[in-house]
């Protein structure tokens, strides 16, 4: 195989020359628009001196631009079947690791010693568990700059009071900075998925923005607050068993910081729930 996978007749010859047949349970789509790979390679700001790592490779396309731009690549493929085509995609590149292997499974300490940076044309029925994985990790991870379906990408940036603005927007303003840097149409890759992608770059926050007594519960009202979007902030709460709250405990904490006590969690910022958690942590 000879030229770059970036150019589409490079991708169709070699899928055709190894007969390699597309896995919906991987949800495998191939990068061939050259622009949107420069998009992900600045928008991830790689350098010379970055270590880099990319989770589901396919046949190395982005993978290539990668190995180009950084100083070290680590590739995670789970599908065996993937990884001859990478050895050969990939041999000309000396400063690249290809590991067969499930990303949720792995270590990632074991990986890097040290700090690294996370660039991935993410399958979009497993974006969230991937996404959470990084972002709540020890590791040292620097940033993740991720393609993935374009809704799910405006909830991570969504801001309070906005249609997409959820637990997940909320999860990732906890860790990280979000910020959408290309939007993608489903013609940029083989085959064309149903949706429309977004590549999104969340730079990890060396310290949370909030610190409530007890995150943990924090998140738990969130995830309550959001399990019942339509409902009261006060019903939704009260209504979870798992949370042992009633509702004139959370009518009190809501009067006490000054909010309406007919709101919705979906008005809330995460200052306000960390300011909710630590009010309502002590009337369980």
């Amino acid at each position: 195989m000879t030229g770059k996978l970036i150019d589409p007749k490079n991708t169709i010859a070699l899928i055709k020359d190894r007969g390699f047949s597309f896995k919906k349970k991987f949800g495998q789509n191939f990068l061939i628009d050259e622009r949107v790979l420069t998009k992900i390679i600045n928008g991830a700001e790689i350098t010379g001196s970055d270590e880099v790592l990319e989770i589901g490779p396919g046949i190395g396309t982005l993978t290539q631009a990668l190995c180009e731009a950084a100083g070290r690549v680590r590739a995670v493929e789970i599908d065996r079947e993937l990884i001859p085509i990478l050895q050969e995609t990939l041999s000309a590149y000396d400063n690249v690791d290809i590991i067969n292997a499930d990303v949720l499974e792995l270590d990632l300490k074991e990986l890097f010693s040290g700090p690294f940076k996370v660039v991935a044309n993410l399958p979009y029925y497993i974006t969230t568990p991937i996404v959470m994985k990084l972002l709540e990790s020890d590791a040292p991870v620097e940033s993740v700059t991720v393609m993935v379906q374009k809704e799910v990408a405006e909830r991570m940036q969504a801001a309070p009071g906005s249609k997409d603005y959820g637990a997940l927007s909320l999860a990732v303003a906890y860790h990280a900075e979000a910020e959408v840097v290309a939007n993608v149409p489903p013609n940029c890759f083989i085959p064309r998925p149903d949706v429309s992608s977004a590549v999104i770059r969340l730079k990890k926050r060396k310290e949370p923005p909030v610190g409530p007594s007890d995150k943990d519960f924090m998140f738990r009202l969130i995830r309550a607050a959001f399990a019942q979007r339509r409902k009261t902030l006060q019903n939704a709460l009260s209504n979870d068993a798992s949370l042992g709250l009633s509702k004139e405990a959370v009518e009190a904490a809501l009067r006490e910081l000054g909010l309406d006590v007919r709101i919705r969690g979906e008005r809330l910022s995460l200052s306000d729930f960390a300011e909710l958690s630590d009010r309502l942590e002590t009337r369980i």
